[in-house]
């Protein structure tokens, strides 16, 4: 086991494409070396960890709001800490929700009961070339994003003129002083510089003077996070106030999805599931108004909620996915809103 864990931190707004990225990651990964993602999702029905490619990836997975928010922190302090004293990765990825105020997260690697393990090495920011400028404007966690990032890998770039792209970069610029660039579609850089390869200097040096904490019972660790959380120093900044809400499909032709695509509220910014016709599955993506539906190459098996899909968007958007949804064989399940947790 790693006596030390490089972290890597992926953000980006929804549907920029980390979930590609992360796929990447794990199928160039050395086999020497251990690797746990960390995914983080906005709703109470995940579906970035089904997409993740691989049968033996170690991955851990915390729902319903953003880690960097009081709603699920507790839960992101317990897996650290899981990670620390079980796992003990050489590697942890961490990809946020689309909505995360990624600031607090180096203070947290740093928390006394995680023994020095946990090295900060690289936050990447994935932007989505068509999208980003829209939703720049509308939602302030993606200023939060890009100005604690340090590497930005704008995606999807065939999808967007060169003149965006250069405007995206002036954003960017606004906000950090030195941002280094990647201009590429389905996230594709040279991770070697970056993930795959290892400083084993910086590595050997942070193993130098380590203390181990003795291991806590789940009733210590209980009483550090409340402690934690009633801290008068802890900034916790709110992410984008967005709701998610699931809708199961009961019906048998895709022509209907599409219908209600296309009635979807333009406030939407995200929506994702798997969905089945004629023995076949495919997987409805939708960002900021574009969508498709393409057959998936997940085995079944690994689907774990089929004919339903999550879409996000602001509270007031709900009445308008209501109406989208009488479109077809639709029911809606409960709206989940972690800020209200």
């Amino acid at each position: 086991m790693a006596d030390t864990t490089r972290v890597y931190l992926i953000t980006g707004f929804l549907g920029s494409g980390k979930t590609t990225f992360l796929n990447r990651i794990t199928e160039r990964f050395p086999k020497d070396k251990k690797l746990t993602l960390l995914i983080n999702e906005f709703g109470e029905i995940g579906v970035d960890g089904t997409l993740l490619e691989g049968d033996d990836i170690d991955m851990m997975e915390i729902s319903k709001g953003s880690i960097f928010c009081v709603c699920v922190k507790t839960d992101f302090i317990k897996g650290l800490y899981e990670l620390n004293t079980t796992v003990q990765p050489d590697v942890l990825i961490i990809e946020s929700t689309g909505v995360a105020n990624p600031s607090d997260l180096k203070r947290d690697l740093k928390l006394p009961l995680f023994n020095d393990r946990f090295h900060f090495a690289e936050q990447f920011c994935i932007i989505d070339a068509a999208h980003f400028l829209d939703a720049y404007q509308a939602y302030a966690s993606l200023e939060k994003q890009v100005a604690s990032s340090t590497l930005f890998v704008i995606n999807k770039t065939d999808l967007a003129p060169q003149e965006t792209i250069e405007t995206i970069k002036k954003k960017v610029c606004e906000l950090h002083p030195d941002p280094l660039f990647f201009e590429t579609t389905y996230a594709d850089i040279p991770l070697e510089q970056f993930i795959l390869g290892e400083d084993e200097r910086s590595v050997e040096e942070a193993r130098t003077g380590r203390e181990h904490n003795p291991l806590l019972s789940d009733e210590q660790l209980d009483e550090f996070i409340d402690e934690l959380l009633e801290s008068p120093d802890l900034e916790i900044t709110p992410p984008d106030i967005l709701v998610s809400v699931a809708y199961q499909w009961t019906g048998h032709d895709l022509e209907q999805v599409g219908k209600m695509a296309d009635a979807i509220p333009s406030s939407v910014v995200r929506a994702k599931g798997f969905l089945e016709e004629n023995g076949k599955t495919y997987l409805f993506n939708y960002v900021m108004g574009d969508w498709t539906i393409d057959e998936s190459k997940i085995p079944k098996e690994r689907i774990r909620h089929k004919n339903t899909i999550v879409l996000i968007g602001p509270p007031d958007s709900m009445e308008g996915i209501e109406q989208a949804s009488k479109t077809g064989d639709w029911s809606g399940q409960e709206v989940f809103q972690p800020m209200s947790e």
